[in-house]
């Protein structure tokens, strides 16, 4: 399974390594598509691939952590 989501970051988390820490906790490959980080703020596109039961975990740990929002990225239907 491989699944795209957003991550934005609050001013607290930005400078924790919240993606380094996923790939270490789950068995996924994490691919980051985009980013853009200023002081106090970041928005990652984050592709997330792996069993179907491990991404969807890694998901849950990404919505627990403090100052991390979870938003999926809809696919392009010509980019399937």
């Amino acid at each position: 399974m491989k699944l795209r989501v957003y991550l934005n970051f609050d001013e607290k988390s930005v400078t924790d390594p919240v993606i380094w820490k996923l790939a270490k906790e789950f068995d996924v490959i994490t691919n980051i598509r985009s980013a853009s980080v200023k002081e106090g703020m970041g928005l990652v596109g984050l592709e997330i691939e792996g069993h179907t039961e491990m991404v969807e975990a890694s998901v849950r740990w990404l919505e627990a952590q403090d100052g991390v929002h979870v938003e999926p990225i809809e696919q392009n239907i010509i980019e399937g």
